[in-house]
């Protein structure tokens, strides 16, 4: 059903914006995914869609504890209807429902920190599986609790006085760096076949206006075939 309302929608965008689904479509990637514990400013919380966007993430899972997530329309530019975001707000603890969640689809935990046993970025090892990059508050970085349960730690190397980069600027140097590395792999990064047709038929209705009542319109035709 979802191909056949991905073709009778196509016929409602240009020829140029089907194309650049696919364009788009073809250089997504599920393989790294952010998760975002707490962050309140949002200006820093809309930069880290934005940047997951334009680098081909698909995914951003958001973690509400104290913090409810807001997006600035004027950082985010639009972003966030193109990608899958995921928000953990339902329980005590949140960050542990994120963790578990991603560990249960097979990501490794990855804590972006200063710690005693994290990894330098460029010595970050990507071949190991697929892998969630956790970043924390502007104020106190990641919770105790999120660190505690990381499998890894990364950290971007310092050579200045400020002992970490803003959360926007920390997201926006790992996600270039290690997307970069990824696309240059033997790594099969893409989405299959079977992830594509739902992100793009979100696309679709997103894009064209009153599309509801053109699937409505769609269903009730073929219901009556």
């Amino acid at each position: 059903m979802e191909k056949e309302l991905i073709q009778f929608l196509t016929q409602f965008v240009t020829e140029n914006r089907a194309d650049l689904f696919e364009k788009v479509l073809n250089k997504r990637t599920r393989y790294i995914t952010v998760a975002l514990e707490d962050i309140y400013q949002s200006q820093n919380a809309s930069a880290v869609l934005r940047t997951s966007d334009c680098l081909g993430l698909q995914d951003v899972h958001i973690i509400e504890n104290n913090n409810e997530y807001t997006i600035n329309p004027d950082v985010a530019l639009g972003s966030s209807k193109w990608l899958n975001l995921y928000k953990y707000n339902e329980k005590e603890n949140n960050t542990l429902a994120a963790i578990k969640k991603l560990k249960a689809e097979g990501y490794r935990i990855v804590a972006t920190t200063p710690h005693t046993e994290d990894v330098n970025l460029e010595n970050f090892d990507i071949e190991k599986g697929k892998f969630a990059l956790f970043f924390g508050t502007e104020q106190n970085g990641l919770s105790d609790l999120m660190i505690e349960n990381a499998d890894e730690y990364l950290k971007i190397p310092m050579y200045g006085f400020t002992e970490s980069f803003n959360i926007s600027v920390s997201a926006a140097v790992i996600l270039h760096h290690l997307t970069s590395k990824l696309r240059n792999s033997g790594i099969a990064w893409e989405l299959t076949q079977n992830e594509k047709l739902p992100i793009k038929l979100t696309w679709l209705k997103q894009t064209i206006k009153m599309s509801s009542q053109l699937i409505d319109e769609f269903l009730s035709k073929k219901k009556h075939l």
